[in-house]
């Protein structure tokens, strides 16, 4: 301290001296800004066969990342050829939002990120719906967009919009790369963030500038070589020198490897407070959310954990499937009614929104074990309707596995899961029933649930978009086994079949895939059927045709006495499949008898390579009556 301030009274004392301090310091800043003092020790090269795109794919590739979703741009061009050229398969759709979905889905079946990229402009605006429903849904998402050159942002380009603004407030991590050696350490940051902590989506902007070679980037920048005016001269020096600063150590070497992702965990003193307060249990409950199912924890392990402490389970989201289609510990049915009974409820990835009554469903009695990454979600409503008497910001499938240890030798009373199971029988019983209802001109909707639930193979995976309908699905129609069921999350988004279904078919290509689809829903994502064709990914779509928006319906006609802006019409889907490069069926009245056949001619066709829709005209029953939609 004492040289410094030596150092300042000598500059105060000698005006010429500091005035010559201030310049060198200003020209230090302007040589910085313009990148020629880091020009001078990095190589600028020239090669015109290199770009940006290489940058991109490899990093990609070292994360192991095997699938790439886009529908193609301009803009993103040189990352979809050089991702195809290291291997990377590269599937394009016939929109944005389904490229995203179709990533979302990727990510909660293999545990790495998904990856999505798609031009500036409308093809990023496009997948906003999707970016938001992976927020919501903590999917680990990577959202590659293009942008206009560094140099014409703000400057009325083709498609130039603020982009980062949009999506700050949906993902995790946002940048925009203005040099191509950011390109790696960039890539690589966002995709440990985006699998760290809480998961969700980041957003990487890449200028075309970033990305074309050399020369040609050289040859749009505007310089004119034969201009003999200052001016001029003046202008080519600074686009020669931004041009140099954005290539300037472009291919030197960098460490590709992915960076450590952080998990939350619980501690030693948590864990042990957890096991001394279920051990103590009679009616213990086990609530399973999506978070559960994340890694670094193996599905199969979560389920074995769950079986050893034999504590009755209700599944949610992703989490749906875990224990199987007729595991004893599942219990599907009047999850309101055991909560009132239940003296301690784990809340596992499980949050208090209004899946739960925003908490309002849980007994004040009851002590509460909450574990859940992310803290806001941890503690959602509990200023209201609940308090955790437990809570643990944490991985919830990193818990179970320890509470299974420390609970080595517990059991809760057998009486309490045998009675959940018993009620869990008699309400499916009651279920059956109504399937067997005949409804006015068309299909009993719960009968073909019920034909599909015996006809689906076991190593299927069910994909939900719709209301009504998947609704209905949702009581009868069992997953067989952990991430075999692939609904939107809490956001509730439409539009979503299409894009699941792509990325599940690439993930599981052993497995069928089965989209039950509402008539609504479907106009979403038909056209990508044509994606399944061409990409032979054949799926099967179960389309619920009720010429209605019938989940809004429900509540609008008896309470404001109109239909309006719920009809639609029993259209021929099966043909504008068929026109997309599918097979289609028409399922009604007239063909009730071979519905099991039917089903299994779309199996075997699926079998053969071809996507397959059926076209299936239901009426109306009271099931699930008094359900809301908000």
């Amino acid at each position: 301290m004492a040289s410094l301030h030596c150092l300042l009274s000598c500059l105060l004392e000698n005006p010429a001296l500091l005035l010559t301090g201030i310049i060198v310091v200003i020209i230090s800043v302007l040589l910085e800004r313009f990148g020629i003092i880091y020009q001078l020790f990095h190589k600028v090269e020239k090669n015109a066969g290199r770009h940006g795109g290489e940058l991109v794919a490899s990093v990609l590739q070292k994360h192991g990342v095997q699938y790439l979703f886009t529908l193609t741009g301009g803009h993103i061009s040189p990352i979809l050829v050089a991702c195809e050229k290291v291997g990377i398969r590269v599937v394009d759709t016939r929109h944005e939002v389904t490229a995203v979905f179709a990533a979302d889905a990727v990510a909660r079946l293999s545990g790495t990120v998904g990856v999505a990229a798609v031009t500036a402009g409308p093809g990023l605006t496009n997948t906003i719906t999707a970016v938001k429903n992976a927020q919501m849904a903590e999917s680990p998402l990577l959202l590659i967009g293009g942008a206009a050159a560094t140099l014409l942002k703000g400057r009325g380009a083709l498609q130039d919009i603020d982009q980062m603004c949009l999506f700050k407030p949906l993902c995790k991590f946002v940048a925009s790369v203005s040099k191509v050696r950011e390109i790696v350490p960039t890539v690589r940051k966002a995709l440990a963030i985006a699998q760290s902590g809480t998961p969700g989506p980041v957003f990487v902007e890449f200028p075309i500038d970033t990305l074309y070679p050399y020369s040609l980037v050289e040859k749009e920048i505007g310089m004119k070589s034969t201009s003999k005016s200052l001016g001029q001269k003046i202008v080519n020096w600074y686009l020669q020198n931004h041009l140099n600063n954005l290539f300037a150590g472009a291919w030197e070497g960098r460490d590709l490897t992915p960076l450590p992702v952080n998990i939350p965990q619980a501690s030693s003193s948590q864990i042990q407070s957890c096991v001394e307060l279920i051990s103590k249990a009679k009616k213990p409950l086990i609530l399973l959310g999506s978070q559960a199912t994340l890694p670094p924890t193996p599905v199969e392990d979560i389920r074995k954990a769950l079986e050893t402490m034999g504590i009755p389970c209700f599944l949610g989201g992703m989490a749906r499937g875990m224990l199987g289609r007729n595991n004893p510990l599942h219990i599907r049915q009047k999850r309101r009614d055991a909560l009132k009974e239940a003296d301690v409820v784990i809340l596992a990835g499980t949050v208090c929104d209004f899946r739960l009554s925003y908490g309002r469903v849980l007994k004040g009695s009851s002590k509460i074990i909450a574990v859940n990454r992310d803290k806001s979600q941890l503690y959602k409503n509990s200023d209201m309707f609940w308090k955790p008497t437990i809570a643990i910001q944490g991985d919830p499938g990193s818990l179970l596995l320890a509470l299974s240890q420390g609970l080595k030798g517990f059991s809760c009373d057998k009486s309490w899961p045998q009675m959940l199971k018993e009620r869990d029988v008699e309400k499916e019983k009651d279920n059956s029933k109504m399937a067997g209802q005949i409804t006015d001109l068309h299909l009993n909707p719960l009968k073909v649930l019920h034909c599909l639930e015996e006809q689906i193979d076991d190593n299927s995976i069910l994909v939900a978009d719709g209301g009504d309908f998947v609704g209905s699905a949702a009581y009868i129609v069992r997953p067989r086994g952990p991430l075999r069921w692939l609904d939107p999350g809490a956001f509730g988004t439409l539009g979503v079949g299409g894009g699941f279904a792509l990325g599940a078919k690439l993930c599981r290509p052993e497995s069928e895939v089965w989209i039950i689809y509402g008539d609504g829903s479907l106009g979403y994502s038909v056209a990508e059927f044509d994606t399944f064709s061409r990409h032979d990914l054949p799926v099967i779509a179960v389309v619920g045709n009720d010429a209605c928006w019938t989940q809004i319906a429900r509540e609008q006609v008896p309470i404001f006495g109109s239909n309006v802006a719920c009809g639609l019409e029993f259209c021929d889907y099966q043909q504008v499949a068929e026109g997309y490069g599918g097979r289609g069926f028409r399922m009604d009245r007239t063909n009730e008898d071979k519905m099991e056949e039917i089903f299994k001619q779309a199996k075997q066709l699926a079998r053969d390579g071809h996507p397959v829709l059926l076209n299936v005209l239901i009426g109306k029953t009271k099931f699930r009556e008094g359900s809301i939609s908000v």
